[in-house]
């Protein structure tokens, strides 16, 4: 059985199949923030889509992290260090890419178990 989460008219936030859930690129709410909010607000989307679904942060199993400026990685993993859980890393890639709005810093998407 397939689940789906916060479904709007092009996608759904997140899909549960298989045991995992994944979540789709979420971005910041506020734009204009510098790259350690948007971060935070993103990761906090995230792990909100994970509890919807049935799972939590302690269950990812793959993270990937899109930033337009490679620049801002120490920055955003100051942030991203801070909240994911230590003893349970997922498998994790960040690569430079433009994303779809000039003023957004960073879009991750996530796997985890459910």
């Amino acid at each position: 059985m397939i689940k789906y989460f916060q479904s709007g008219s092009r996608m759904s936030q997140a899909v549960v199949y298989g045991g995992l859930v994944h979540i789709a690129g979420q971005v910041a709410n506020d734009r204009k923030a510098g790259i350690e909010s948007q971060t935070s607000d993103v990761l906090a989307k995230v792990e909100a889509l994970l509890v919807e679904a049935g799972s939590s942060k302690s269950k990812l199993v793959a993270v990937n992290i899109f930033l337009p400026q490679i620049g801002d990685f120490e920055a955003m993993n100051s942030v991203y260090d801070a909240w994911v859980d230590p003893q349970r890393l997922p498998a994790r890639a960040c690569v430079e890419a433009r994303l779809a709005d000039p003023d957004l810093r960073i879009e991750i998407t996530a796997v985890a178990a459910v």
